[in-house]
């Protein structure tokens, strides 16, 4: 399958943007949270993973991480905890070991649909084999309505190893579950932590053993439209991105995504009136879609409309000052 196509594993009020680089002592802290998973896989080898300690009892993960290994185990501090039970849910990709007793502090978690685009957040995981969580640093750039709750795509890197790590707020809440990428900068993907919640009512199981694919890795077709716009987004397919978002906006039509990508889709096709108006739609529906405002500056320097770049300088800068720049550089070259 062509690995462009596959995606690789692994509201509000204005407010200034600054990174959240936590301080040396809470990320020492959290550290102690989460956890590498190892696992003994049927062909001898052995696999690793991320968890993140949500209870005395559970320790939570991607269920792809553990899926039809010969067992698990969580490793800390040299130490070797292994789980008797599990909790699963496969579509979504989430499970939970269970403990009897963990000696590691839960940390607390945060619901999804709280969450402000542009709002600082970083992730702790253990990417690349690496015996000590390793941190990144980004920003939340969506939340997309799934299964009643919201995926959260964020700029926090991750790689092979981070899958199940954690991505956290400022206030060092537990806001997602690190998942899935896909190409490019900025497309990292973590599932819900209240999800986490819903899970820990579910039916416990001993068996690693599963054929369920996730919903992230199903067909292109069947993923959902917030995945199946980023290949043709990030080749500027804009016919093939514009269909798919049509049907997007008449599926959602309260999302801004939708809006701001058929808007996207239409400005490379040249149709900056329905541009315009698509992407001033998803600035309506969301006023921190800085994604949005940014494509409407570049609509509005095509157009020469001077009063619409300098209507729109001051959103910016208070989301992204390079951005806000940007614009102002372009009022200045149309006067």
């Amino acid at each position: 399958m062509n690995h462009r196509i596959v995606m690789l594993l692994g509201c509000l009020l204005y407010a200034p943007i600054i990174l959240a680089r936590p301080t040396f002592a809470e990320t020492l802290a959290l550290s102690h949270s989460v956890v590498m998973i190892t696992t003994e896989l049927p062909d001898g080898r052995n696999g690793r993973g991320s968890g993140v300690v949500v209870s005395k009892e559970y320790v939570a993960t991607n269920c792809h991480v553990i899926a039809n290994a010969d067992g698990a185990n969580v490793a800390k501090f040299r130490q070797g905890y292994k789980p008797v039970a599990i909790k699963a849910d496969w579509k979504r990709d989430l499970c939970l070991l269970k403990f009897d007793d963990l000696p590691f502090k839960p940390v607390s978690l945060r619901d999804s649909a709280t969450l402000q685009y542009e709002e600082p957040v970083f992730s702790l995981s253990f990417p690349g084999g690496q015996n000590v969580p390793q941190p990144s640093y980004g920003n939340i750039k969506a939340t997309y309505a799934y299964d009643d709750s919201f995926i959260v795509r964020s700029s926090a890197p991750f790689n092979l190893g981070s899958s199940g790590g954690a991505l956290f707020d400022e206030q060092l809440n537990l806001i997602g579950i690190s998942t899935f990428k896909s190409p490019g900068k900025g497309y990292y993907y973590h599932l819900p932590a209240e999800w986490i919640k819903e899970l820990m009512d579910a039916p416990e199981t001993h068996s690693l053993a599963t054929n369920v694919i996730p919903f992230w890795a199903l067909p292109l077709a069947q993923r959902p439209a917030f995945m199946r716009v980023v290949i043709p987004y990030k080749n500027k397919n804009w016919s093939t991105l514009e269909a798919i978002s049509k049907q997007w906006v008449q599926d959602e039509p309260t999302s801004a995504d939708a809006f701001y990508y058929l808007g996207v889709a239409e400005e490379g096709n040249g149709n900056l009136t329905e541009a315009k108006k698509h992407l001033s739609k998803a600035v309506v529906l969301n006023a921190r879609d800085l994604d949005a405002m940014v494509a409407l500056t570049r609509v509005a320097y095509a157009q020469k409309d001077i009063n619409a770049l300098e209507s729109l300088e001051a959103p910016i800068r208070l989301l992204d000052s390079d951005a806000a720049d940007v614009v102002v550089i372009h009022i200045k070259a149309l006067y």
